[in-house]
């Protein structure tokens, strides 16, 4: 008996240090890869506006977020509520506001958070925030993010990170925006398509079809099954051109469709259907989140 209770309590006390231990190396690498991941999302932010480590950007370009959400109402769980946690301007500094929209995108609400701008980018303090002012009666459900760069008093991007269904699964992509909403440039994060196909979609030579694409042309874009001309591949691909010459040639193809990759034309819409998605959201929510904004009288970070 002694001999079975020796045996029950080494094994309870080893099963017990052995928890501590995965615990503790889950902690120290749940941190390490969220930091990885921080710094990824950052460098492709910095690459898609043509920075890197030989470009290093300017001290005054800054990121400011902008977080969509849906509100449910545990009294009317048919209804749900869109809201927008938006950094704004004050005469003591930066901070953030919930704006509360009905269905008709008419504003009902405008709360202000306590939300240290620098901590925003934590879906928890974000999550905290948002309880500390919504209350027991109501839940937010996270929709998404836009990213506004901004250098100095200038808006110089949007970038939107998102995701869409690719021919297998979910593509990960961010799509940056000049002011005008014309493309500046396209990022493919994750993907699982086949590789030298679908996964073709990563190439530059269709990824930098996108850009320079007037909004106007981004929301009729269709994919077409004709040869990539080789010209124009090359040019895509970031071949030594005079600027002229490469300027020339860009412009007889702006308006042009998007040559579909060989083999891959499910693939090829699917990413082109997604952007287009992405640009067509938000472009409509981001001209009514600024109305708003003027007619309150809010001052916005960006």
């Amino acid at each position: 008996m002694n001999q079975i209770l020796r045996i029950t309590t080494g094994l309870i006390i080893t099963c017990f240090l052995a928890g501590l231990v995965m615990g503790g190396v889950f902690t120290i690498t749940h941190d390490a890869k969220k930091k990885n991941e921080h710094m990824i999302f950052e460098e492709t932010m910095l690459g898609l506006l043509g920075y890197g480590k030989s470009t290093p950007p300017p001290q005054d370009l800054k990121f400011k977020a902008i977080y969509r959400y849906l509100i449910e109402d545990a009294k009317d769980i048919e209804r749900k509520d869109l809201a927008y946690m938006v950094p704004v301007l004050d005469d003591k500094g930066e901070k953030f506001k919930l704006l509360i929209l009905s269905q008709e995108g008419e504003l009902k609400e405008a709360l202000d958070l306590k939300l240290e701008p620098e901590k925003a980018f934590e879906a928890k303090e974000r999550q905290e925030a948002l309880e500390a002012v919504l209350g027991k009666e109501k839940r937010a459900i996270y929709g998404d993010s836009a990213i506004v760069a901004v250098q100095g008093d200038k808006r110089v991007a949007y970038l939107l990170p998102g995701r869409f269904p690719g021919f297998k699964t979910m593509i990960k992509a961010m799509l940056a925006l000049e002011p005008d909403f014309t493309v500046k440039g396209v990022e493919i994060m994750e993907h699982e398509e086949d590789p030298g196909l679908g996964g073709e979609i990563t190439q530059d030579y269709f990824k930098n079809q996108f850009v320079g694409k007037p909004f106007g042309k981004l929301k009729e874009l269709k994919v077409v099954k004709e040869p990539l001309p080789e010209e124009y591949r090359k040019i895509l691909e970031g071949a030594q051109i005079p600027p002229q010459e490469r300027a020339r040639q860009l412009s007889q193809f702006k308006d042009k469709d998007i040559y579909a990759l060989t083999g891959a034309t499910i693939s090829s819409k699917a990413v082109t259907e997604g952007l287009k998605g992405m640009a067509s959201s938000f472009a409509y929510r981001f001209k009514n989140l600024e109305k708003i904004a003027s007619t309150q009288g809010l001052r916005l970070a960006f």
